[in-house]
């Protein structure tokens, strides 16, 4: 909307353009009326809609013809007027000046025929007014007035205000006497927006719903009824189950544009984010959201809790997945699709192929943690703010930590991490980012080459919380890895356990670019189901490992007619959210220090005399009798010194490591 408006008169000498202003002002009519009338400004509080209001007079007389196309390039509105009791002024409206008006502009402005003097006749002009009217569709509207007993002044000003806040140009074709398609368009996704539970029916509540959104105010029951009954005496099909249609949606804004009531129409637009070319604005797709550097953004609960109503409003057959159909039904009111086919290889599916409830967040996941302004826009077209009340989009976005803080305090509130995985070309990283997504080899065989995707994400649990980690393929160039490469939370270093040539890659990875990070680093031995050759490099993948103090490879395929596993991922959201715990040990060695004391907790002996342990000191019951027990003394005595043992030895490892 607009935050001021400029009103420019112009007309033939003597039509009375300088006594309209000055009867405004003044509130009568003048005695002595001057050749032209300086601009005024009309403050925002004394206008009917509460927007400054600027004023502007065309004298002929003291002005050339290129100061008024200049002027007429600056107007808002243009006011046409002339003298209802002089047919020579009437004529010259539709000869000079609105030919005038068209070969000037390079834009639509609003027109307003002014007929002025209608104090000194008794009959309308309106009859002669009509074919210029039908002629030229930028004339808004007729107003018939008079300067001097001040008939219908504010009147003018309010429609040629009006004319520019409320124009019915974009709306309505007269010709056609039917909304024009970019209407239709705007109104048709706000109808979407408005329809809570996707039933194609506006029902009571979310009329009332609607009206308070719009116009603060809800509908009275009666009033309610008596809109139906509108749509229903004039359409068949305009209500259902005594709910609103979308047919008779766009009826009734229909019936307020013929009416003249197209500030209705445009309230209702604007209040969904559209500007006067029924576009949405940059403001409302893209509101302003800082985030200072190191910093992540995620969806925040609100935000969840929205785009769950949105995936429940459009899974019509309650699967817990979007199918082709429904995931074209819910982008409906986007003006294009913004989903590709890389997305089905980019979070988790069922087995037909559609996206998951799981993967339906997770998408939305990854496009705020790669691209919050993107996020920012596709939750504006969902009505997001509209929806939840909110100021904009940016109140469903949670700005992280930074991250350095965090390795300070050594904890996170982030639910989001990023893996980024290395390897060289062949070496089975693509493999392991579709592992994560539960598709074996010979279901990623089938992955068509233009639906692949550099990323996968989907949920982890690490210590009953549920985290995102979101793996991303580095393409394999050692010589430009950009910072967006490097940044992330964990690397996973991939190699092939059959391919010689692979580790070197991996290890040249980590000496120039990680050995002195605080970013952990995992190396992945992929293809493990396939026979291991020795490594082109100077020391063995064990070796490397253990010289930089380094896990030792973690092996993987995903070669397997199982259930794949996701240990190994839960263990990497694991080292991301921990980046500071070295002690942890993801080996299997049974020789290292770790290893063995795990072993040791698990012993049977060690289990029963915690559990001994256990009875006795909670179970109140336990006879006098049973503490005197010698055999009792003598397992707890043994357990006390295995723990002790067992707290050197981690004590020692500790030590150790760091």
């Amino acid at each position: 909307m607009r935050k001021d408006v400029r009103i420019l008169l112009v007309g033939e000498p003597k039509v009375g353009k300088t006594s309209l202003i000055m009867s405004l002002v003044s509130e009568e009519f003048p005695d002595e009326v001057p050749l032209r009338a300086e601009e005024i400004t009309i403050p925002a509080d004394v206008t009917p809609e509460r927007v400054p209001t600027h004023i502007v007079d065309y004298s002929e007389a003291e002005q050339s013809d290129e100061q008024l196309y200049q002027e007429i390039s600056k107007a808002n509105v243009i006011c046409i007027v002339y003298s209802v009791n002089n047919k020579k002024s009437i004529e010259k409206v539709s000869v000079i000046y609105i030919c005038a008006h068209n070969e000037r502009l390079y834009y639509r402005v609003p027109l307003i025929l002014v007929g002025n003097k209608s104090d000194l006749v008794e009959h309308s002009s309106m009859e002669t007014i009509l074919p210029i009217m039908n002629q030229y569709q930028d004339i808004e509207t007729c107003v018939e007035c008079s300067a001097k007993n001040l008939k219908n002044i504010s009147e003018l000003f309010y429609y040629a205000q009006k004319a520019v806040l409320h124009p019915t140009g974009p709306l309505y074709c007269p010709e056609e006497k039917e909304l024009k398609p970019s209407c239709i368009k705007a109104l048709t996704r706000i109808f979407k927006v408005s329809d809570l539970d996707n039933d194609g029916i506006l029902n009571d509540n979310e009329l009332n719903f609607f009206q308070r959104t719009c116009f603060n105010t809800p509908l009275a029951p009666q009033a309610l009824e008596d809109v139906k009954n509108v749509v229903r005496r004039n359409m068949n099909d305009g209500v259902k189950d005594n709910g609103l249609t979308l047919k008779g949606f766009l009826f009734l804004h229909t019936l307020f544009i013929q009416r003249g009531r197209h500030e209705t129409t445009w309230t209702v637009l604007r209040r969904f984010g559209y500007d006067d070319d029924l576009e949405l604005t940059q403001e409302y797709l893209f509101p302003v959201i800082k985030i200072p550097p190191d910093c992540t953004t995620e969806l925040n609960h609100n935000a969840y809790l929205f785009l769950q109503s949105v995936f429940d409003k459009h899974d019509k057959d309650r699967d817990c997945a979007l199918s082709p159909d429904e995931v074209k039904d819910l982008f409906k009111v986007f003006p294009y699709m913004p989903w590709g086919p890389d997305v089905n290889n980019t979070v988790c599916t069922n087995d037909q192929g559609w996206i998951t409830y799981q993967g339906y967040l997770s998408q939305w996941t990854l496009t705020t943690y790669l691209d919050v302004q993107r996020s920012l826009e596709y939750l504006g077209y969902l009505g997001y703010s509209i929806i939840y009340e909110q100021e904009s989009q940016a109140a469903a976005i949670t700005v992280t930590r930074n991250k350095r803080i965090d390795l300070q305090k050594k904890q996170t509130q982030r639910s989001v991490f990023r893996c980024n995985v290395l390897g060289a070309r062949g070496s089975g990283k693509s493999g392991f980012l579709q592992a994560f997504l539960g598709k074996n080899l010979q279901q990623q065989r089938r992955i068509r080459e233009d639906h692949k995707s550099l990323y996968a994400i989907s949920t982890t649990y690490v210590y009953g919380q549920e985290k995102y980690l979101l793996l991303h393929e580095v393409m394999p160039d050692f010589d430009f890895l950009s910072e967006a490469d490097l940044a992330c939370d964990v690397v996973c270093l991939v190699y092939d356990i059959n391919n010689p040539r692979t580790f070197e890659y991996c290890a040249k990875v980590y000496k120039q670019y990680f050995i002195d990070s605080k970013t952990p680093c995992v190396v992945i031995a992929a293809k493990s189901d396939l026979h291991e050759v020795r490594q082109h490099y100077s020391l063995s993948p064990q070796d490397f490992c253990r010289k930089h103090k380094l896990h030792p490879p973690q092996p993987f395929t995903c070669n397997t007619t199982d259930a794949l596993s996701k240990d190994i991922y839960t263990r990497l959201t694991t080292m991301a959210m921990y980046p500071h715990a070295r002690l942890r040990c993801m080996c299997t060695c049974n020789r290292c220090t770790y290893c063995l004391c795990q072993n040791l907790l698990k012993l049977e002996l060690l289990r029963n005399i915690k559990a001994q342990l256990r009875r006795v000191v909670f179970n109140r019951h336990m006879a006098q009798a049973d503490l005197k027990n010698s055999t009792f003394w003598l397992r707890a005595s043994v357990g006390a010194t295995v723990c002790a043992v067992l707290g050197f030895a981690m004590y020692r490892a500790l030590l150790k490591q760091r």
